[in-house]
């Protein structure tokens, strides 16, 4: 791999060299390495672009990296992947698409992932997205993933904008069953004239499932943000959605929460909260020698963590 290959790989999926057990790499529209175990199997679709990845059952403490890069400018990606995480298996899965752009064409990536758990399982999913380099071509980032999830079963996600992305809509739709959990942890960093857009979408159908969101946006410059959550509780169950953000300059950040009860024992709960950084904390950093733009960074450093 060449240097640019290396800081993308470590910046997405904290790679800093091929892993030994299952891994897939995707570059610049296509396919470039792939490798199976005894417990993961990738196989490549033969009607699509994209892969298949069998976690069998019972396997545990076991983890697949499936990161996608661009170094090129324009490229338009896309890429469909589907998860079949079998009963009683406990997996971290590690995605995440990095660009470098240095042209003046856009690249963008597009990437559908399907993950269907099995009951009892546990599943770890980490996603970062990041978009370098100086051309004026735009990096683009949308991805989707959808959620079916069986009895018992646990997800958490963790997805990370981390920066330079000019344009994202990121869409989830989820759909549990009784005593499934799910957890959904974001952070979305945009700047200079860059839209991000945040679409959640669960339905609690089992009972004794519950969903929790928790998203932490920073807007600077002049760009704009938009957070949408619908949350539709159709038996007893507990859903609870949070949406915390910054705004700086002469950003936007629109936040529209949905909740649909459809049973008298769905507990369903939104918070959302947008606001600027707070002067005091600002000047308290400065007595300590920090210029305001450092304190500024690092306040909201802390936020995003």
């Amino acid at each position: 791999m060449n240097k640019i290959e290396k800081e993308l790989l470590a910046s997405i999926a904290d790679l800093h060299k091929i892993p030994a057990g299952a891994f897939n790499l995707r570059e610049n529209g296509q396919p470039k390495i792939k490798n199976s175990t005894a417990e993961i199997e990738i196989t490549s679709k033969k009607d699509k672009p994209g892969i298949d990845i069998y976690v069998k059952p019972n396997v545990k403490n076991k983890s697949v990296h499936i990161p996608v890069i661009i170094t090129s400018g324009g490229i338009k990606d896309l890429v469909y992947n589907d998860f079949y995480i079998g009963d009683n298996a406990e997996v971290t899965i590690v995605a995440g698409c990095g660009i470098h752009n240095a042209t003046n064409d856009n690249s963008e990536h597009n990437g559908i992932h399907n993950f269907h758990l099995g009951k009892n399982c546990k599943v770890s999913y980490i996603e970062k997205h990041l978009g370098v380099g100086n051309g004026q071509g735009e990096k683009v980032l949308n991805p989707t993933t959808k959620i079916t999830m069986k009895e018992n079963s646990f997800f958490e996600m963790d997805t990370t904008q981390i920066g330079g992305v000019s344009h994202s809509v990121r869409n989830t739709k989820a759909k549990l069953f009784a005593n499934a959990k799910l957890i959904i942890k974001e952070k979305v960093l945009t700047t200079n004239n860059q839209t991000a857009i945040t679409k959640f979408d669960v339905d609690l159908i089992g009972e004794n499932s519950s969903v929790d969101v928790i998203s932490r946006s920073v807007a600077k410059d002049n760009s704009y943000q938009n957070f949408y959550s619908a949350v539709k509780g159709k038996n007893k169950c507990f859903g609870h959605v949070s949406c915390d953000g910054i705004l700086a300059n002469n950003s936007r950040i629109d936040s529209t929460p949905k909740i649909v009860c459809e049973n008298v024992e769905a507990t369903l709960v939104h918070e959302a909260a947008i606001g600027k950084i707070a002067g005091e904390q600002v000047v308290k950093l400065m007595t300590l020698g920090l210029t305001e733009q450092e304190a500024e960074d690092l306040i909201i450093k802390g936020f995003l963590k």
